[in-house]
């Protein structure tokens, strides 16, 4: 039998029929489902030194288990000293069963080690289902060793669901185990 990530397996064990029940949808393939999560972040010093877009790519890669690539600017702007095509960031797209490997240590382990955590806001959603995340600091995940980091950074994590609402987004998200603030 091949493996199968513990939260892929809950949501169709238990998410999908929770989800059918709270908004009342008539077909499972209305359900909303997780599509993808992407890894971001921006590295404005490397105009200066390049070499911290490798550390970058290197620490996304650590931390999600799949390569990550750099990212190029799209046009010059010159109070930056950034020409078109430089790299300016790096960013990693997770997709089946990476994507709930991913989401299973986020939830477990690396939210809990933020200081003074109490839950993620939940006014990151874009209206159209997606849900944004900012991370201040990279050293939360337990794959960064913290004595080889040369500068603390933070990263964006989106999350795309196939919801249509932020509300259904939300549900989805909070039967995942996103640990959302209470108001």
């Amino acid at each position: 039998m091949a493996y199968i990530p513990r939260l892929k397996q809950e949501y169709r064990e238990r998410i999908i029929s929770a989800l059918r029940d709270e908004f009342g949808y008539k077909n499972v393939m209305q359900v909303p489902k997780l599509e993808k999560i992407v890894l971001s972040r921006g590295v404005g010093a490397a105009v200066a030194d390049k070499k911290l877009i490798d550390y970058a790519v290197d620490e996304l890669t650590n931390i999600t288990g799949q390569k990550a690539v750099a990212t190029m600017s799209k046009k010059d702007v010159a109070t930056f000293k950034l020409r078109k095509g430089m790299p300016i960031g790096a960013k990693v797209t997770l997709r089946g069963d990476k994507m709930y490997e991913f989401l299973d240590r986020l939830i477990t382990t690396a939210l809990p080690r933020v200081r003074d955590f109490n839950g993620i806001k939940a006014t990151g959603f874009d209206g159209r289902g997606n849900y944004n995340l900012g991370v201040t600091e990279q050293i939360i995940f337990p794959e960064i060793d913290i004595d080889k980091v040369n500068k603390i950074s933070g990263m964006d994590i989106t999350f795309v669901t196939s919801a249509d609402t932020d509300k259904e987004a939300k549900s989805l998200l909070s039967e995942l185990g996103l640990p959302f603030k209470k108001n």
